[in-house]
């Protein structure tokens, strides 16, 4: 057990725009933050939550009640940082108990200015914007507490909206980088980072891929002098909507026959190259708990997902790509709203998901679509060199 005690801060107060107001205790950074309030439904996995860059804009409040009883430590982290705007709790532990820990929570939302409150009903908030839908907010301590509530709640509503916004570009790695395979080789598969979380490309590198991860602002040229076996965009945050060079980039990809793999934003990315339009959902789906039925295999998956977006596109039957990619169709669908959670190309090999099949944190399901896209590469390898063969 280590020291690491928490202390009470000072008063705090998280302002939504409708009006609401909560009244806590500052926790972690002292000042002001805006953004996008979500729920995450996590009982477990805070740090991987914390980490993971598709929070970036969004104050994350979390539905189970004690956070902070296990710490933090370098291990688990998805990324460099904690990404998250602010952030929500009930109840932070008052002591560190793991043998893991490094450090507390609290000192490590400090050391990353991240502006959090505790000591508030986050149920009665839960409730809120699950009835009303996520909307802007903020949260206000130290001297910004002071401010009238009229001038806190101006400034939540002026904040930016993820509707229209590209955050790829504060989230992506700066220069490439590469990760060898540790399995039996495959090929090569080109990463576009758009808020990658490490444990995805450990398991992309498990399954034998020599993994080239790169920058959101990489070419079509850039892909293709890589050579690569595979295309794989990753999860993000932002709307994708706004991401037209990368879903031109994907274009230019799948027409060269590629194989690709999406997830989350990735999934959205695949749906608008291939012709789909994408929406803005109410709620969102967050945390690490999400039903989703696999319509190839029938079976339920229990999934861990961060998205506010979705294709628009309905979930029975098959449609013809507006862009001239063939037919697709639909192949995982949300058993909470039937919201689409899943894309299959049948006439080009590319598929995705809207969900995090690497699962940090949350239940290891879905993590055999790693091995589905393995598989896709291997099949579409031999189709071409028996295609040459014939030739």
């Amino acid at each position: 057990m280590t020291e690491n005690r928490f202390v009470p801060g000072p008063p705090a107060v998280l302002v939504l725009e409708d009006g609401t107001r909560y009244a806590g205790r500052a926790y972690g950074a002292i000042g002001r933050t805006l953004g996008e309030v979500v729920f995450a439904t996590g009982m477990t996995g805070y740090q991987e939550t914390l980490t993971d860059p598709s929070y970036a804009g969004q104050i994350v409040l979390q539905t189970a009640p004690h956070i902070g009883n296990t710490g933090v430590n370098t291990e688990d982290r998805e990324s460099g940082r904690i990404w998250v705007a602010g952030y929500v709790v009930r109840d932070p532990s008052r002591v560190v108990s793991n043998f893991r820990a490094e450090g507390s929570l609290g000192d490590e939302l400090t050391r990353d200015g991240v502006v959090g409150i505790a000591g508030i009903d986050t149920r009665a908030v839960t409730r809120h914007i699950r009835s009303a839908g996520a909307m802007k907010a903020g949260i206000f301590s130290g001297d910004e507490a002071e401010l009238s509530s009229s001038a806190q709640l101006e400034l939540v509503r002026h904040g930016a909206d993820m509707r229209g916004r590209n955050l790829s570009g504060d989230v992506s790695t700066a220069e490439p980088y590469r990760i060898p395979a540790s399995g039996e080789r495959v090929g090569t598969v080109a990463v576009l980072d758009l808020g990658v979380k490490k444990s995805t490309l450990t398991y992309l590198s498990e399954r034998g891929f020599d993994v080239e991860v790169l920058p959101q602002t990489a070419s079509a040229d850039q892909v293709k002098a890589l050579n690569p076996d595979a295309l794989f965009f990753s999860n993000g945050p932002g709307d994708p909507a706004a991401s037209d060079a990368h879903v031109e980039l994907l274009r230019e990809s799948l027409r060269a026959g590629v194989p690709y793999f999406g997830i989350c934003f990735g999934n959205q990315l695949l749906g608008r190259a291939l012709g789909f339009p994408t929406y803005k959902l109410p709620f969102g789906h967050r945390g690490i708990n999400q039903p989703v039925l696999d319509k190839t295999t029938g079976r339920v998956e229990i999934t861990s997902q961060n998205h506010g977006f979705a294709v628009d596109l309905p979930v029975e039957g098959v449609h013809d790509s507006p862009e001239g990619f063939g037919r697709a169709e639909v192949s995982h669908y949300s058993l909470n709203d039937n919201v689409v959670e899943g894309l299959r190309c049948l006439d080009i090999p590319a598929f995705s998901v809207q969900y995090h099949p690497e699962s940090a944190a949350g239940p290891h399901d879905a993590n055999h679509l790693f091995d589905r896209f393995r598989d896709l590469v291997i099949a579409r390898r031999n189709e071409t060199t028996s295609t040459g063969e014939q030739n």
